[in-house]
C-alpha cells in the first residue's frame, strides 16, 4: 500500500480513531483456504484504567467465525452495525470468510444464519469452550492463525465455482461506487433479478439491494474517516443517491446516527 493511505477499513468505522485503543491485525489464512477465507483478524487491547469505547462496524457480506470467551460463534452477514465495548485486557480472534465462502462448509442457504448464530461444534470437531482454550491462551497471532489453519483443512470442502461468480458480482458492487440498484448488477453480470436474488440468499446471506447499501454507506464512512472536508450532499450524488435526505436516512438506519453526527464524532476523536 503507498506511504500514506490509510488501510482499508473494511466497515470498521473510524478506525484510526480506534486503533488509539486497540490492535487490529489481519492474517492471510493457509493457500489451500484461500479459495474460501478472506483472511484472519485479531482484536486486542490492553485499557485497563481507561474508559471503555465502544467501536462500531458496518458488516460486511461474509460470514465470521468469531473466538472470544464465552461467546464463540459463527455469525451471517447482518444489515445492522455491529457495536463492540472495548475495556479491561482481551483478545478476540476471528475468521473472515469470503462472500460466499462459508457455503460449501454449511451446505444450507447462508442467510438461515441471519440472527441466528450456529455453534462452531456444527462445522469443526470441537465446542466454543474448547476452542477458546485451545487457541486464546496461545502466545501469538501466527500460533492462532497455524490453528485455525489446522481445525479448517480438515473440513476443507471442494471448491465451487459459485463462490467465484459470487465474488466477481460483489468486487463489482465493492469497486464501483455509482451502483446503487439491483438492475445495474444485473445488467452488469447478465443475470435475471429472481436468480441473483436466488444466489445471494443461497451463498451471502442477505440480498444484492443490502449488499449495495452496505457498500455505499461503508465508502461514505471510509471518506468522512479521512478528517478532510466533505461536501455531504456532493458524496450522497458521488455514491448513487438522488438526494442528501435520502443518504442522510440509509445512514442513520443502520448506523445509528447522521452523516453530520458521524463527522462530528470522527472530528472529536
Amino acid at each position: 500500500m503507498p506511504a500514506g493511505l490509510p488501510r482499508p477499513s473494511m466497515g470498521v468505522m473510524n478506525l484510526q480513531g480506534g486503533e488509539k485503543r486497540f490492535k487490529l491485525s489481519r492474517i492471510a489464512a493457509s493457500d489451500a483456504l484461500s479459495f474460501f477465507v478472506k483472511h484472519y483478524w485479531i482484536v486486542s487491547w490492553d485499557c485497563t484504567d481507561k474508559e471503555p469505547y465502544l467501536q462500531h462496524v458496518v458488516p460486511n457480506p461474509c460470514v465470521n467465525l468469531v473466538v472470544e470467551p464465552q461467546k464463540t460463534l459463527i455469525f451471517g452477514p447482518s444489515t445492522r452495525k455491529f457495536s463492540y465495548p472495548i475495556h479491561g485486557k482481551g483478545v478476540v480472534f476471528g475468521v473472515k470468510f469470503k462472500p460466499g465462502g462459508f457455503y460449501p462448509f454449511l451446505n444450507q442457504p447462508v442467510s438461515t444464519l441471519l440472527d441466528h448464530p450456529l455453534e462452531v461444534q456444527n462445522i469443526l470437531d470441537l465446542s466454543g469452550p474448547e476452542l477458546e482454550r485451545e487457541m486464546l491462551s496461545l502466545g501469538t497471532e501466527q500460533e492462532m492463525a497455524a490453528v485455525m489453519d489446522r481445525l479448517l483443512l480438515s473440513k476443507l470442502p471442494d471448491p465451487d465455482e459459485q463462490v467465484l461468480l459470487v465474488n466477481r458480482i460483489i468486487d463489482f458492487i465493492a469497486g464501483e461506487r455509482e451502483v446503487s440498484k439491483v438492475d445495474q448488477v444485473c445488467e452488469h453480470v447478465g443475470m435475471h433479478i429472481r436468480k441473483l436474488q436466488r444466489l445471494f440468499d443461497q451463498y451471502v446471506g442477505i440480498s444484492p439491494k443490502w449488499v449495495i447499501r452496505l457498500y455505499r454507506l461503508q465508502n461514505a464512512a471510509e471518506t468522512m474517516d479521512r478528517r478532510l472536508p466533505v461536501d455531504l450532499a456532493r458524496l450522497a450524488m458521488e455514491l448513487g443517491y438522488h438526494d442528501q435526505p435520502h443518504f442522510s436516512k440509509d445512514f442513520k438506519a443502520v448506523v445509528g446516527c447522521t452523516p453530520e453526527e458521524y463527522r462530528r464524532s470522527v472530528e472529536e476523536s
